[in-house]
């Protein structure tokens, strides 16, 4: 990649100043190209009229807007780094990020304005609005501005999810964006013309980056959606407005739930899925409505796209997560190259973080010297070239000195008529070390026994692999990517 970048907003506006960028459904307004980059450069001027320079740090917290991605783009004009908070948190827990990411100046909507007052007070950083502030720098104008961006230089901050401790401060650049949108834009052929939806939330990778940001660069538009709420997605879907659909597995399971899911017409929509591997039921459910679900998989740390899986094979290779990308080079600890076989997967590439912000012992963990990053997932390769996830390394236990991975399991206990959705993982046992316990949410009006379970795995699985225990839950600890926190259902485990 090249050392300096055109700044993205300025090259957008140059090249197609009046396409349409966003349509904002909180307010119903449209935004041009031209208007967007004028709006960052308005709120550019805001921040150095506050004093703020190359690598100060703006924390923001709101639900998803225009003006968040305005915010993104002053940043890189000016070098300021911004870190997206995670709006379900409380102010107790922000204080430590904030304190981590030692911010300068906090940016909230109305709505988490109480929320970011607190969680700011301890470090002394003033807090903007966005409905009065920010608009008030966007109604005042600033200078253009369009100088190249070094392409390494941190752009913002995405913090991990937490679930094995603070989270760390994954840096994200311009290098890594552009990564991003050549590997996924090659594989799902986006277009100028095209038309995305951005509804998960704005803190984690997926929200910005699949697909809004590529969207962007590419001069397609995107329907912003404050979050994520079924009917509001299936009315767009069915509106004929969108082509370029991408969810986690938890949003595809909620809109299977919708009455009406059946009459929408799929034959327009390219969609994607990541996450979390999306259960093989949900992608016989969608196919049989004409929906080719296309399985990829990537990190926070990687940009975040390095696999998705080719249309023309999506029905042979279900489970996959396809090929790598353009941009992207992968390999398994401990397999040759090309061979076929399982290892920890780890991956190289201008997509890939240079690192953890003020956090050098991670990343000297994480990152090897020649560039490659461990992710902590196993991999197994197939003789035709394509990846599977088995599961994280810290998921899988040894139950009688044999290696489980929980995800092959769950895959199991998914296929099963009554089940929804389920998490397994392991727990202490006294004869076995340890042992799996199943959490199962049914799917609706279905009834279940959990001591039925156990015989129908036994028939499918090997015996140490069944599930020693089986609870049936109404719903799971949800990190707000959407993923199960597999830590909180260990700490409510029960043997009663």
């Amino acid at each position: 990649m090249f050392d300096l970048i055109p700044d993205m907003a300025a090259k957008r506006a140059e090249i197609t100043p009046g396409a349409l960028a966003f349509h904002d459904t909180t307010t119903g307004r449209g935004w041009s190209f031209a208007r967007i980059n004028d709006a960052a450069n308005a709120v550019a001027a805001g921040f150095r009229a506050r004093g703020l320079v190359e690598g100060d740090r703006v924390a923001i917290i709101c639900q998803n807007r225009v003006e968040f991605f305005i915010s993104l783009f002053a940043c890189q004009k000016t070098g300021v780094i911004l870190c997206p908070l995670n709006w379900r948190q409380p102010a107790l827990e922000l204080v430590e990020i904030l304190a981590q990411a030692g911010i300068s100046l906090m940016l909230t909507d109305a709505e988490f304005l109480d929320t970011a007052r607190e969680a700011a007070a301890g470090m002394g950083a003033p807090v903007l609005t966005i409905e009065d502030d920010l608009a008030g720098w966007i109604r005042d104008g600033g200078p253009a501005l369009k100088a190249p961006v070094p392409s390494e230089r941190p752009w913002y901050l995405l913090f991990t999810s937490g679930t094995t401790g603070l989270p760390k401060a994954v840096i994200q650049t311009a290098r890594m964006a552009w990564a991003n949108t050549v590997n996924i834009g090659q594989a799902i052929d986006i277009a100028s013309t095209d038309r995305a939806v951005c509804f998960l939330p704005l803190f984690h990778t997926a929200g910005i980056n699949l697909y809004t940001l590529p969207v962007f660069l590419t001069g397609g538009s995107s329907t912003i959606l404050p979050k994520f709420e079924a009917e509001a997605v299936l009315g767009l879907l069915a509106s004929g407005r969108i082509n370029q659909f991408f969810a986690v597995p938890a949003v595809y399971q909620a809109l299977s739930l919708m009455p009406g899911i059946e009459d929408l017409d799929w034959s327009s929509i390219r969609c994607g899925c990541g996450g979390a591997p999306l259960p093989e039921p949900l992608i016989r459910f969608f196919g049989a409505m004409g929906a080719n679900v296309l399985n990829g998989m990537g990190m926070t740390e990687t940009g975040p796209t390095v696999f998705l899986m080719d249309p023309a094979h999506a029905a042979q290779k279900i489970g996959s997560v396809g090929r790598p990308q353009s941009l992207v080079e992968v390999r398994l600890d401990g397999v040759a190259d090309g061979a076929e076989g399982a290892g920890e997967l780890q991956v190289r590439g201008p997509g890939v973080t240079p690192g953890y912000f003020g956090n050098p012992d991670a990343t000297e963990k994480t990152l090897a010297g020649d560039g490659w990053l461990a992710t902590g997932d196993v991999a197994r390769r197939d003789a035709d070239g394509y990846y599977f996830i088995v599961d994280r390394i810290k998921d899988m236990f040894i139950s009688g000195g044999e290696n489980v991975y929980p995800a092959e399991v769950e895959r199991v206990l998914n296929a099963h008529p009554a089940i929804l959705e389920t998490a397994v993982v392991g727990v202490p046992d006294e004869k076995w070390g340890e042992a799996g316990a199943a959490f199962v949410m049914l799917r609706p009006d279905q009834t279940l026994a959990p001591e039925t379970l156990r015989p129908w795995c036994r028939e499918r699985l090997a015996g140490y692999k069944v599930p020693a225990h089986v609870r049936i839950v109404e719903d799971f600890p949800r990190t707000a990517a959407g993923k199960v926190c597999k830590p909180k259902l260990r700490e409510a485990f029960s043997y009663d």
